[in-house]
């Protein structure tokens, strides 16, 4: 996929994780929180879940998103949204920090972030998966931060 060395930046790596999506709507709370400008990238229907759970996961709390499965067709009143859901992380408007990956693959249009989560489950499948981007990362000049998440 995309990324290049010159604009090579940091991967924190979270793995270990029971529930991917539980685990992103908080990741993503703590972000919006702290004032952050967050993409978040998977495949259609990964994003299509956690656009539902991030409506129900906090009853107090509601963080403002929009799912983006097509970016161009998204109203320009909600290109400001701090929170964008898409398969194509460098089609999202505007200056963002943070891209939080969910899928199963290399992260479309990370080149343009300095900072990148990517976040591994406990299934064997994902966790291999995984072990196969963190090798993509580091071939291409990337920082990998481990944390090893015990829930």
């Amino acid at each position: 996929m995309s990324g290049d060395a010159a604009s090579a930046g940091k991967v924190e790596f979270h793995h270990g994780v029971g529930d991917k999506l539980a685990y992103a709507c908080r990741l993503l709370r703590k972000a919006h929180r702290a004032g952050a400008r967050v993409v978040v990238t998977g495949d259609d229907a990964t994003l299509r879940t956690l656009d539902r759970q991030l409506w129900t996961f906090d009853e107090q709390e509601f963080l403002p998103h929009v799912l983006a499965a097509q970016p161009a067709d998204v109203p320009a009143r909600q290109h400001d949204t701090a929170i964008w859901l898409t398969p194509d992380a460098a089609s999202a408007p505007g200056e963002r920090g943070v891209l939080v990956n969910v899928g199963q693959e290399m992260p479309r249009g990370m080149a343009r972030y300095a900072r990148v989560f990517d976040i591994v489950s406990s299934e064997p499948e994902d966790r291999q998966l995984g072990r196969q981007r963190w090798k993509q990362y580091a071939a291409l000049g990337w920082q990998v931060q481990p944390h090893e998440v015990k829930e």
